[in-house]
C-alpha cells in the first residue's frame, strides 16, 4: 500500500475544529505532529510511554464517558502494545478513537521497518480483535473518512492513516510530565482538581 499522505497535514486535519476532544499521543513523532497542528491544554503528551497509548486512552475514555477520546499513535509504538486490542475490545469503549501513523518504521530509533511494511495491517486485526469500526487513509479521499471514523463513530474505533517517511521539523510540546498532568487535568476537571 502506498504511503502517500504528509503525517503534519494529516494530524493537523484530525485535530481541526476538534472542540472539547481529548487527545492523548503516543512518543516521538505523533507529540510533534499534535504540537505542530497547535498546542492545546486538552491534549496529553506521553513522551516517552512506548506501548501505553492506547490503555492511558482507554482509561481516560472509560472514566471520561461523555468525552471523545482520540490517541495518536505511530506503528512502531502501536505494534509494542498489541495486546490492547483485546482489552480495548473487551470494555467497549463508545468513545475512544485510536489513529495510528503508519510510516512503516521505527522513526526514534533509526528508520528501521515495522512489520506494517511487510504485510501486517493494522485495521484488519482491530477488526478481528472486535472493533466495530476500523479506516486506512492513503491518499486525501480517504482521509476524511478516516477522520470521521477516528473522532465520531461509535468505538472502539481505528483510523489508520498510511504516511510518507519524509522527516520534519521538530515542534517540541510541554516536556515536564508533572505541569503536562496538572495542565491537562485543570482544563478537563478546573482549576480546583490540581489542589
Amino acid at each position: 500500500m502506498a504511503n502517500t499522505l504528509d503525517r503534519r497535514a494529516a494530524v493537523k486535519s484530525l485535530l481541526s475544529n476538534r472542540g472539547d476532544m481529548l487527545v492523548l499521543t503516543g512518543l516521538g513523532g505523533t507529540c510533534w505532529d499534535a504540537a505542530a497542528a497547535g498546542d492545546d491544554p486538552l491534549t496529553f503528551y506521553l513522551w516517552g510511554a512506548m506501548g501505553g497509548a492506547s490503555m492511558v486512552g482507554l482509561g481516560l475514555a472509560l472514566a471520561q464517558p461523555e468525552r471523545r477520546v482520540v490517541v495518536i499513535t505511530g506503528d512502531g509504538e502501536f505494534l509494542m502494545g498489541l495486546g490492547a486490542l483485546a482489552t480495548i475490545s473487551a470494555e467497549k469503549p463508545k468513545n475512544l478513537g485510536i489513529v495510528v501513523i503508519d510510516n512503516e518504521h521505527y522513526g526514534e530509533t533509526g528508520m528501521q521497518p515495522t512489520h506494517t511494511g511487510r504485510g501486517i495491517d493494522l485495521a484488519k486485526l482491530a477488526a478481528a480483535a472486535g472493533f466495530p469500526a476500523t479506516a486506512v487513509a492513503t491518499d486525501e479521499a480517504s482521509l476524511a473518512k478516516a477522520i470521521t471514523v477516528a473522532r465520531e463513530a461509535p468505538g472502539p474505533a481505528l483510523a489508520v492513516f498510511k504516511v510518507s517517511a519524509d522527516k520534519h521539523p521538530l515542534v517540541l510540546p510541554p516536556r515536564d510530565g508533572a505541569y503536562l498532568k496538572d495542565r491537562f487535568r485543570s482544563a478537563l476537571l478546573g482549576a480546583q482538581s490540581i489542589l
